[in-house]
């Protein structure tokens, strides 16, 4: 083989160049986000619950949403029952922002850290001066 030399040192900075990206990220990792969880509608429950669990929440609420924005505009559902058989208001402003209404420290905190753009604020009024 002709030029072997040369051919191996392109071929190997080659894979340096194109594998850089993976082998450099190589146990860093983003701190996690805290979400601030202190607004006074949530210090002043007595239970703390949410309409489904934290780890549910965290990885299905904006399929949650979806969902109650199927049963409420398309179906005339405003009522739903939780797996608790706890029963909520389908709202978004009523519901949920009635305990997380910091939007800038609970939403926006994991979807910038995550670079989610939620389509909520299409249709919904975002809170001033949460």
């Amino acid at each position: 083989m002709y030029n072997a030399r040369s051919i191996l040192s392109g071929l190997g900075v080659f894979l340096v160049l194109i594998t850089f990206p993976f082998w450099y990220n190589v146990g860093k990792s983003a701190a996690a986000p805290e979400p601030k969880l202190d607004t006074p509608a949530i210090q002043q429950l007595s239970r703390k619950q949410c309409v489904g669990s934290t780890p549910y929440m965290r990885a299905n609420h904006m399929q949650l949403l979806e969902e109650w924005r199927t049963l409420a505009v398309r179906e005339g559902k405003r009522v739903y029952e939780a797996a608790d058989g706890k029963k909520y208001e389908i709202s978004l402003e009523k519901t949920c922002l009635k305990c997380h209404g910091n939007k800038a420290q609970f939403c926006d905190q994991c979807h910038n850290s995550l670079s989610v753009k939620p389509d909520c604020w299409n249709c919904h009024v975002a809170p001033e001066g949460r």
